[in-house]
Order: C-alpha cells, then structure tokens, then sequence
C-alpha cells in the first residue's frame, strides 16, 4: 500500500472513517430538508464530510440563518445518536498508535464529536480539531494543516484516513498522503488513493524512531 514508507503521524476523520454516523445524521438533515422544502433525496448526498454552516450557506435559502440553523442542527444531532457504531477494527487500531501520534480532524462541533466518539468507543486523542476551531472548513486543507500544527509534525509527514470528497481534497490538499476508507459506501467512489473497507484489514506499526509504518494485514501476516 505504502511499501517503504513510514509517516510522523495518522489524521483521522471521524464520521464514516472512525465511525458510522451516517443514520442518525441523514435523520436529523432529512427532517431539516423537508421542513425547507428541499428534495431529501438529491441533498442528503451533500451533508457529508463538511461543516454545516458551510453546507446550508452554499444553498442560499431566503431567510435562513446559517449560523442558527447550524447551531440548531447540532444540538438536533447530539441528541440523537442511536445507531452510531465504530467501523470494524478500530479501536484495535487506534490502541496500536504512539498516544501523540494521531489526531482527530472532523468537521462536527466539538461537543457532537465528543457524544458521537464517547458512543461509538473511539478513544479520545491527544488532538482533537473539530469544525470550530477553523475559519475555512473541509475542502479547504485549514483543519489538516492545524492538526499536523499541534502535533509538533509536517502535514506533508502525515497520512491522513477520509471517506467524503470533500475530505479527501481537504487532506490532499494538506499535502498528506491518503487513504480511503470505504465502510460506509453505498456506491463505489473513483479515487487514485489506496482504499481499505475497515481497519481489520491494515495494520500500523510504531518504530524505535517513533514514526508509524502503515501496510496491509495479509502483508503482515506473509512476514
């Protein structure tokens, strides 16, 4: 996947890259979209890997505050969570990592992310950079580029774990290297980065110098 390569540090998205979020939040955008009049079926494919604020400013809707509604959308989704779950493998993964060598890079509020890792059991990061903490949210690479900031690494060292367009050019963006993770497609996304469906199928491996070395697990087990 990486052969040779080893990285300073792992940044992760969070909803459908460390878990699957994506019923509870197209409930909330769904019922939010019907009561503006919006085609659910057409915008709900929109909704994922950006900020909110960003995503109902992009539709321009007469009369509509886009910091209120995103701040009513939040607490929308913090109160409903049924069905969030982790994608299979990992916490298992995640527990291989060096402590202050990965990070979180979402584009929830922090107190969504806070509810939606403490359900899901992600384990909380040394980093943590939520959608608040940037002026420009994901395509732009802002969040990326902080979270390699407060590790103390270059965003370019880095390999960063997405699932949404808007994501993958965020990281891409960032200079990091990327992988796919496929878990929670419905339909096949075309992308010249390595993919993997779960961290069941990968493993990392912490070296002596503490950078992280990232290869396939039939790979591993071969060795």
């Amino acid at each position: 996947m990486f052969p040779g390569r080893k990285f300073a540090a792992f940044l992760f998205d969070m909803d459908g890259t460390l878990l699957n979020s994506i019923a509870a939040a197209e409930r909330v955008w769904a019922a939010w979209a019907m009561r503006h009049g919006l085609d659910v079926a057409s915008f709900l494919p929109t909704i994922h890997g950006m900020r909110a604020i960003e995503t109902i400013t992009r539709l321009a809707l007469p009369g509509v505050d886009p910091i209120r509604e995103a701040k009513e959308l939040a607490a929308a989704e913090i109160a409903d969570v049924e069905g969030v779950v982790p994608i299979a493998g990992v916490t298992d993964f995640l527990a291989s990592l060096p402590a202050k060598r990965w990070a979180i890079v979402t584009s929830s509020p922090r107190e969504l992310a806070l509810k939606r890792m403490a359900v899901a059991g992600i384990p909380m990061p040394h980093i943590l950079v939520t959608g608040e903490d940037v002026t420009r949210g994901k395509p732009a690479p802002d969040c990326f580029l902080l979270a390699a900031e407060r590790l103390g690494v270059d965003a370019s060292d880095c390999l960063a774990f997405e699932d949404a367009p808007a994501g993958i050019a965020a990281a891409s963006a960032s200079g990091a290297e990327v992988v796919v993770i496929t878990a929670t497609h419905q339909h096949p996304l075309e992308t010249p980065h390595a993919a993997i469906a779960s961290y069941e199928e990968v493993r990392a491996i912490a070296r002596e110098d503490s950078w992280i070395g990232f290869e396939p697990m039939l790979l591993a087990e071969a060795g």
